[in-house]
């Protein structure tokens, strides 16, 4: 008889993975091993003509983000992710660039001028721009290996029709080491194919065509650590460039939001150590293990830190934060730039934010 996952048990401690209907909570079924979860979508291709640079930084640079601002300012600037500078093609006036398309993209036929910037800095500025998309790619399928199957899920797969194998709205439940929910995916559950699993005799290969948000190839090493189970010191992400520090935050965001913490008491003295905050996700990571200890989170933009302050994340007005070495982001993130184009001091709004929900802020 074929091993299925009890209906009255805890399925999804049962694996690190869990394909669960959206719909009626049910599990479909659990595995420890999922395949195609980590691959990066199609970088598209950017010609821009006329380029003039801003300074030797856009030669080569790489960076999480740059936002493409029309010069006309009649339409909103759109953002390429994980860009890479190619430089200039030889003996031409052009520059290239390879990036991920923002779900908005470039306006439809727009080739007119626009200024380049990565949030702190301008780059550059071309007359002219032409986009090349990437070669379309059959869809990647998502392979659960060794999944131990729910009784419901048995009778679809015996069935076998289009119907049956059509799961619908399913999320991927991701458990670290501890057995802790760290994330989740969402995505369509179409079943393409399954196989008897070389993980044991009972288990299956079950491969979804459906779409799935993948996570970026550059993010892998942050989700390993974090599969492991939270850090269990602060500084972990000290070491990591600005896109893994945005991953690292995306996890430690969701993480913060699902378990919420208890609020100390009000008068609590809080600890930021500065020293690596050399941009923005540096900031709000500093900020929460200074609020909830390593992996903490507290914000991770100037209107998410104003709801943390209003309880529910460890805090309770009125409260002080010491800031240690806090001139290292004094000299990266007091003139940085909004997509539009527009400069501001990131820290004197974090620091006014602070004070407005009650935070005395001293060195």
């Amino acid at each position: 008889m074929m091993r299925t996952v009890p209906e009255n048990t805890d399925h999804r401690r049962l694996g690190r993975y869990a394909l669960v209907d959206t719909g009626s909570d049910h599990v479909w079924g659990v595995c420890g091993e999922v395949e195609g979860l980590f691959r990066d979508p199609p970088r598209a291709t950017y010609e821009l003509f006329g380029w003039t640079s801003d300074g030797p930084v856009a030669e080569g640079w790489v960076g999480a983000c740059v936002w493409l601002v029309p010069a006309d300012g009649m339409l909103d600037a759109w953002m390429l992710e994980d860009v890479e500078s190619l430089g200039r093609h030889p003996g031409t006036d052009s520059h290239v660039l390879t990036g991920l398309d923002e779900y908005l993209g470039p306006p439809e036929g727009y080739r007119a001028p626009v200024r380049l910037h990565n949030e702190c800095r301008w780059l550059g500025s071309c007359e002219e721009f032409t986009r090349i998309l990437p070669p379309e790619r059959a869809p990647h399928p998502l392979v659960l290996r060794g999944l131990t199957p729910s009784l419901r899920l048995r009778e679809a797969l015996a069935t076998g029709t289009r119907r049956s194998l059509d799961l619908g709205e399913a999320e991927l439940e991701i458990r670290d080491g501890r057995g802790e929910l760290l994330t989740d995916r969402m995505l369509s559950a179409k079943i393409r194919a399954w196989s008897p699993s070389s993980h044991g005799t009972d288990l299956i290969d079950l491969e979804l065509g459906g779409e799935v948000d993948p996570v970026p190839g550059c993010a892998r090493p942050v989700w390993e650590q974090w599969l492991a189970g939270p850090p269990g010191v602060a500084g972990v992400w000290t070491g990591l460039d600005t896109r893994r520090r945005g991953a690292w935050l995306d996890l430690v965001r969701e993480r913060g939001c699902r378990l919420k913490c208890q609020d100390r008491a009000a008068g609590h003295v809080y600890e930021l150590d500065g020293r690596h905050v050399t941009d923005e996700p540096g900031l709000y990571l500093a900020l929460g293990e200074a609020i909830s200890g390593p992996g903490g989170y507290f914000g991770g933009n100037l209107d998410a830190l104003d709801d943390c302050l209003g309880g529910t994340f460890g805090y309770t007005a009125p409260s002080t934060l010491l800031r240690r070495d806090f001139a290292v982001a004094r000299e990266h993130l007091s003139c940085v730039v909004t997509p539009e184009g527009e400069t501001y001091d990131l820290v004197a709004s974090f620091l006014d934010v602070l004070a407005e929900g009650g935070m005395r802020v001293i060195l």
